[in-house]
């Protein structure tokens, strides 16, 4: 069935409405004023450094979103993004603050370092999944949890970690590895990995449709059988695609690490990787659908902030968040489902028009015959 761009934008447009909806809903339940919640969480966004902080967190959810997209597109569900990124930015801090290199090269190395670090972590569960058939989602849930205490012994001051101040982190990264921003004077400094989050998009989109192997990927996601028929070798497919997630997945972190942080702390920000599922169904794996889902992400967690200062709690854009994670898939069976009806209603007009056709022919060659 030909996808119409109905389909394609209708159902993040519910999925946002019932979101929207349901927090008011909760509002008035709860005595505040909806209008007044909404308006100085719009308003915020053109105070301060929000706009730019938005953009910021957008690369980073941008880049998580984008590495769960590769893996649905053979439908593989990578949870373990989460792992994934917390991993690679750990040992890409430890490598960028362990070497002396020219500024540029030494970006370079810690960005490979990144994505190595991150398909490799990968690649556990992808070997698993190929030679033992162990369910991705089992495998990557567990190495999430082993990620976490690897990464508090990878950081604690018994192997790589030093003290800064009252917390512990990795060295600093000199300022050779740092990546510069943009700066806007008050307005806050826009990352300058936000532009190589773009291109990541850009090879993205290429690599699926301008590529064989992106065709070949796409064919085996919709059907593992028929793709096998014709040549695709699976298990080539599932290693390729997961490692590629990985590989992506260990950019994540890199937009902070290398525009803000420049260590990697006890205390950095984590989810990063469990919102990036969300962000890529609310975009239908779509490069341009993710971009705007990650921005509306990042919009709804720098806006919480503004809840205070008009009394209202800031769980509301939570609440509107896991909405729209819940929302966007009933949308999406909905609008499948009323698209898949118009689309055998188009074949039985069609085939109804056909038989007609017929049956005139045929009773013109019988007048014609008699006469």
């Amino acid at each position: 069935m030909k996808t119409t761009l109905r389909a394609k934008l209708l159902p993040p447009a519910l999925a946002i409405v019932f979101s929207v909806l349901l927090c008011t809903i909760a509002l008035l339940i709860s005595g505040d004023n909806p209008l007044e919640a909404f308006g100085a969480m719009i308003g915020q966004l053109f105070r301060g450094t929000t706009a730019v902080d938005t953009l910021n967190s957008g690369a980073v959810y941008y880049l998580a979103g984008l590495a769960v997209a590769i893996g649905f597109q053979m439908n593989l569900f990578n949870i373990g993004v989460e792992g994934q990124y917390r991993f690679a930015a750990v040992v890409a801090a430890i490598v960028g603050g362990g070497i002396a290199l020219p500024p540029g090269i030494h970006t370079l190395v810690i960005i490979i370092v990144a994505i190595v670090a991150g398909a490799l972590y990968a690649l556990v569960p992808a070997l698993l999944k190929v030679y033992r058939g162990v369910s991705e989602v089992i495998s990557t849930i567990m190495l999430n949890a082993i990620a976490i205490g690897l990464i508090a012994y990878l950081v604690s001051t018994d192997a790589f970690g030093v003290q800064v101040g009252n917390n512990i982190g990795t060295e600093p990264i000199p300022e050779s590895g740092w990546m510069p921003g943009i700066p806007f004077g008050d307005n806050g400094t826009l990352f300058g990995f936000v532009f190589v989050a773009a291109l990541v998009g850009y090879g993205y989109w290429v690599l699926l449709n301008r590529t064989r192997f992106g065709f070949e990927l796409k064919a085996s996601g919709e059907s593992p059988t028929a793709a096998t028929a014709g040549g695709v070798d699976a298990r080539k497919m599932i290693l390729t695609a997961m490692l590629l997630s990985g590989g992506v997945a260990g950019l994540t972190a890199l937009p902070e690490l290398l525009g803000r942080d420049h260590e990697y702390l006890q205390t950095s920000p984590a989810g990063y990787g469990f919102a990036g599922i969300a962000v890529a169904l609310l975009g239908r794996n779509h490069p341009g659908g993710i971009a705007l889902g990650a921005v509306l992400w990042a919009f709804l967690d720098k806006s919480a902030v503004s809840l205070d200062n008009v009394g209202v709690p800031q769980e509301i854009t939570t609440i509107m968040q896991g909405a729209i994670v819940l929302s966007v898939v009933i949308a999406y069976e909905i609008v499948r489902r009323v698209e898949l009806a118009a689309e055998q209603r188009r074949v039985g007009r069609q085939l109804g028009r056909d038989t007609s056709d017929a049956s005139d022919s045929t009773a013109a060659g019988s007048s014609t015959g008699g006469a």
